[in-house]
């Protein structure tokens, strides 16, 4: 998701406003300098596996793993994308929306299936973005089920049944330093910190990265008053590659069915980047181009599951920076993919950051969970409430919820797999939104000759959580 809605890309490319142009070289130093400040701004690769550490209850080893994965699909993808095939300043990092689909997948079927439906999920898409004219089949399909209705109830869904991660984790894990008052004083640090980068940051990586600013605030607050200490890599392989399905593989379709729908988001903003960052530097990108990027962003997030990567969008951060500096050369962002890479087969890296204190990690994903829950409301904001419309979103929403405190007596009865599913409020928000969207608006709205009740979704605000 996008800190800011994005201005309609223009239908024809305008003149260029780069001062240095996507097929420009800089020296190597300027190249690398710039080339850093673009990876630093990918906050995902720094803060997603951290929490899904710290929600799946993973060892610090695990999550190092994450990490690593995330680095090597994060610069495989920019890497492909600056230099082959779509040609253009873009920079590839995790989504919030695959964060979300992992924790969910992963805690009912298992980080293996929750990977490996991702695997299934990225080459169905890849098949439906193949560069070859006049298929479009991706722009059908999100036409079909980008609706606001649908992708904001789920948010909400998403967020409410997030919500217990938080604000539980702020006071540390029992027996462990700093635990109680110390370690929640610390995360009120980092909420505060957090508010402050992101009400005072301005238009600048200060506020687009304020859960990342304050997840740095409150670690070094936590390391002057003693209660964390920089956990220790001695021991650890100097280079290591990345583990290859350290979880193990397994496919279940309603994870898949979670992974296609965070695809979906991912990709539509991504062909919208696509457009802005090309106009940017005077070209048009056309419908094959824009295939050619989809289809490197969906194979290598496929590719990259295996490794245990999550899965990538374009960075609105990174593009901003391409459009504040006036630096569009492509050979920047490839090399802030090569280095991405690079760190990936570092596993100090990866183990430094799953090593972060938890209570300050417990504090920023508490308001990066809030803002997720309330960016669906903000999406719902341009639907006109009919009776159609109320009978998509309410039952979903409500059944979906309550689907946490089901009888244990009726969960008993339950095969383990079925009852994994019916308790996860988003597994079921999720079929119970695609099937009421698909009955009530795409038949039944035709079936009566009703109008369209929604605005195309917006793009809306959302800090650091691309």
């Amino acid at each position: 998701m996008s800190d800011l809605a994005e201005p309609t890309p223009p239908r024809s490319a305008g003149r260029p406003i780069l001062t240095v142009g996507f097929d420009e070289r800089l020296s190597p130093p300027r190249t690398a300098l710039f080339g850093l400040q673009h990876l630093l701004a990918l906050t995902g690769i720094w803060l997603f596996p951290a929490l899904i550490g710290a929600a799946l209850d993973l060892s610090h080893e695990q999550t190092g793993w994450l990490t690593q994965g995330c680095l090597f699909m994060t610069g495989l993808i920019t890497v492909l994308q600056s230099s082959r095939l779509l040609r253009l300043p873009i920079v590839q990092g995790p989504t919030a929306a695959f964060m979300l689909a992992i924790i969910a997948a992963g805690s009912t079927f298992g980080l293996g299936t929750a990977f490996g439906s991702m695997f299934v999920a990225g080459l169905i898409f890849a098949a439906l973005a193949l560069p070859l004219r006049r298929l479009g089949l991706f722009g059908h399909i999100a036409k079909l089920v980008a609706n606001p209705i649908l992708l904001g109830t789920l948010l909400l869904i998403i967020g409410a049944q997030l919500a217990s991660i938080g604000l539980s984790g702020w006071f540390g894990t029992p027996g462990n330093p700093g635990h109680g008052w110390p370690f929640f004083l610390i995360s009120i640090v980092t909420v505060l910190a957090v508010i402050g980068f992101a009400v005072f940051g301005g238009d600048t990586i200060v506020r687009r990265g304020a859960i990342f600013w304050g997840i740095v605030v409150g670690t070094v607050v936590a390391f002057l008053t003693g209660v964390w200490s920089l956990p220790a890599v001695t021991g650890t392989a100097l280079v290591a590659p990345p583990q290859l399905l350290p979880f193990g593989f397994g496919v279940a379709w309603p994870a898949v069915v979670l992974m296609l729908i965070a695809f979906l988001q991912a990709g539509a903003e991504s062909a919208g980047m696509y457009q802005l960052v090309g106009s940017w530097g005077g070209q048009r990108v056309d419908v094959d181009r824009t295939n050619r990027g989809l289809f490197t962003e969906f194979a290598g997030t496929a590719v990259g599951s295996l490794f245990c990567g999550i899965g990538t969008t374009s960075y609105p951060e990174n593009a901003g920076i391409v459009r504040m500096s006036g630096i569009g050369s492509r050979f920047v962002t490839l090399t802030a993919g090569a280095a991405a890479l690079v760190l990936a087969f570092v596993p100090a890296v990866g183990l430094f950051i799953a090593g972060l204190p938890l209570p300050v990690l417990a504090a920023a994903s508490t308001i990066l969970f809030g803002i997720i829950a309330l960016s669906g409301v903000q999406m719902m904001n341009n639907v006109h409430w009919d009776e159609l419309n109320l009978m998509v979103a309410a039952p979903a929403f409500i059944i979906a919820l309550g689907t946490a405190h089901l009888p244990e007596d009726i969960l008993a009865v339950l095969p383990d797999s079925v009852a994994s599913v019916v308790t996860t409020p988003m597994m079921v928000g999720v079929i119970l939104l695609f099937v009421l969207h698909l009955v009530l608006n795409v038949g039944v709205r035709r079936l009566l000759n009703r109008p369209e009740a929604t605005e195309p979704p917006l793009v809306v605000p959302a800090i650091g959580t691309e």
